[in-house]
């Protein structure tokens, strides 16, 4: 077990590299996501779709991500995430440079979001936590932030660069050059440093034991337990949410009056604070109980909505609402990682997480969904934004109610 008692000096010393790169594969297992947005109403324009035609296509890529997610987690769980991962993001970037051929067909467009949905099953966030979190005990907390803060990093640079590509080159080119600039800046990396305790040739240089036996309880176990419960709830209503909020962000503010590239600006705000968000997180999990961590940041969203419904024309309130929507985007798989860890243990982890990451894409498969068809019908975003009141109040209510996990491993 000598990986797992590292003081946290010595664990970042050693494997420090590993959050990092982590989390640059975790930046592309989302770049469907976090970069759709600047591409709904260019694509809308083309076809002469509604954006809920539009946005079906992260539905059936999201959905087919549920069904698969606890197969990945035992494949993780199995071979280590070092090999999946590397495949995942060259599939990943590719598939997403082949939405640039879409011919306006209906079927085809599912089809290709179908490609899009394999691709991304290999760059899970699964795949980034487990390694992280097996090299990682006294700074856990910490170092799954820096992993996860990938998706802030997605969040920020997605947006902005989907817009200038557009703008530049047209929405197709702008699909495949997005892809292709990502595979180039992540890939070596990954290749350099991404090992997991797990994957062969795990062990940094100066090592000499073998790698650790990884504590933890039986996954179906875990699966029937009411904290995995509470925490399936939690996830399912965050991603129906604010996932919703943060895809369909650009065009929020653009139906409140403001330029498209204003608004890209102001939604690139999302990212920059959810990096804040994140390791702010980080060390509140490391020093506080996580429950409770997590019950008060879930319920920041709450305010976003009341800036947005109340002084949504403001380019003061839309900044403010874009922080504050990042600092909650920026903490919500962490604390559920982290959660998962404490009350479940590493050695199913890959399995268990699986599971709570079936609700996190329930959840984004269906809110982007939902917010487009609010929208459509009703010509607003109010209702939605009503909606995500009273979904995250509950949320919270799911975290605040769980117990303290036991050391090292609970009663369930």
């Amino acid at each position: 077990m000598h990986d797992l008692n590292l003081p946290a000096k010595a664990e970042w010393r050693r494997y420090g590299m590993l959050p990092v790169v982590a989390a640059l594969g975790y930046a592309t297992s989302v770049i469907h996501i976090y970069g759709l947005g600047p591409y709904i109403e260019p694509i809308q324009a083309a076809f002469g779709w509604s954006r809920t035609q539009v946005t079906s296509g992260l539905t059936v890529a999201t959905v087919i991500n549920a069904i698969f997610c606890v197969a990945i987690g035992m494949l993780v769980d199995r071979m280590g995430p070092r090999m999946v991962g590397l495949v995942g993001v060259l599939l990943a970037t590719g598939a997403f440079a082949l939405l640039g051929t879409a011919t306006g067909a209906k079927t085809n467009w599912y089809l290709l979001w179908g490609v899009m949905a394999f691709a991304t099953l290999p760059v899970q966030a699964t795949i980034w936590t487990s390694a992280v979190a097996s090299r990682f005990e006294t700074s856990r907390g910490m170092a799954l932030a820096v992993t996860l803060s990938g998706a802030s990093l997605a969040a920020t640079v997605f947006p902005l660069l989907a817009t200038w590509l557009i703008d530049t080159y047209g929405w197709r080119i702008a699909f495949a050059a997005e892809g292709g600039l990502w595979i180039v800046i992540t890939f070596p990396m990954l290749l350099l440093y991404f090992r997991g305790a797990r994957d062969k040739g795990a062990s940094a240089p100066q090592d000499a034991a073998p790698a650790p036996t990884l504590a933890g309880v039986d996954a179906l176990e875990a699966m029937r337990s009411t904290v995995f419960a509470r925490l399936f709830v939690a996830s399912m209503l965050f991603t129906f949410t604010v996932i919703a909020l943060v895809v369909h962000f650009v065009p929020i503010l653009t139906s409140a009056g403001a330029d498209r590239l204003a608004a890209a600006g102001v939604a690139s705000l999302v990212g920059v604070s959810s990096v804040i968000g994140r390791l702010g997180t980080g060390y509140l999990l490391d020093h506080f109980r996580a429950a409770r961590v997590g019950a008060v940041i879930f319920l920041l969203p709450i305010v976003a909505c009341a800036l947005l419904q109340l002084a949504g024309a403001s380019p003061l309130a839309q900044a403010a609402a874009a922080i504050v929507i990042g600092l909650t985007l920026g903490s919500e798989i962490d604390v559920i990682v982290y959660l998962t860890t404490k009350h479940f243990g590493l050695r199913n982890f890959g399995t268990i997480y699986g599971g709570l990451l079936t609700a996190l894409s329930i959840g984004t498969a269906f809110g982007p969904l939902a917010a487009a068809a609010v929208f459509d019908f009703s010509g607003s975003y109010t209702p939605f934004l009503l909606m995500t009141v009273a979904f995250m109040a509950c949320s919270s209510l799911a975290l605040a109610s769980l117990p303290q996990p036991g050391e090292p491993a609970p009663e369930i």
